[in-house]
């Protein structure tokens, strides 16, 4: 495909890189330095600034704390839900970053597919049936899911990332889908 023929990033505009607020070059920049890459999701977020440093902010929050969920579990609860919310950006883009963080080439593909069916321990299975849970019903959240939690050593504190997560990634999903956001081609190989 020649740069003509394309796809776009985004069906929303996409600023250039010069015409972006300073403390969203340095970002991007930065991630280019790391990854070798800009993410469409930060060109096409660089669209509203105030929302592009909001959305990043509680990302960063949620994915590089520490805790006792690792950072590959974090991007399998995002692989997870975002495969239910049909989201391919997500689940292309974060699929690689398990991929990377759990140093494991099949996993993402398998969370994607039937996290049931992935070569996860019982008690990640027991973490993405309640981050599933938050993302497609969590009315009908109650005190058992808690204890399944709890029977698998899941704090309070682990809980709430666990739904946090589950939860941020449901708006970016649904986001993503509706600016048609399109995955980097680099992403589909990364991790394999």
């Amino acid at each position: 495909m020649t740069q003509a023929q394309q796809p776009a990033v985004s069906r929303f505009p996409v600023p250039e890189l010069k015409d972006m607020p300073e403390d969203i070059q340095a970002r991007i920049l930065e991630v280019q330095e790391k990854s070798g890459f800009i993410p469409n999701v930060f060109l096409t977020l660089a669209h509203r600034p105030d929302e592009f440093r909001a959305f990043f902010a509680y990302h960063d929050a949620l994915m590089e704390k520490p805790g006792n969920l690792t950072k590959a579990e974090r991007e399998m609860i995002v692989v997870a839900t975002s495969s239910l919310n049909q989201c391919q950006y997500c689940v292309i883009a974060h699929g690689a970053i398990l991929r990377i963080r759990a140093k494991d080439p099949l996993i993402a593909d398998q969370i994607a597919t039937n996290y049931r069916k992935a070569d996860i321990t019982d008690r990640q299975k027991a973490m993405l049936d309640f981050a599933v849970l938050v993302s497609q019903k969590a009315q009908e959240v109650g005190e058992a899911d808690f204890d399944t939690l709890k029977q698998h050593g899941f704090s309070d504190g682990d809980i709430w990332d666990i739904a946090g997560i589950s939860a941020f990634f449901g708006m970016s999903n649904r986001l993503a889908n509706v600016t048609s956001m399109r995955p980097n081609a680099e992403f589909y190989s990364l991790g394999r």
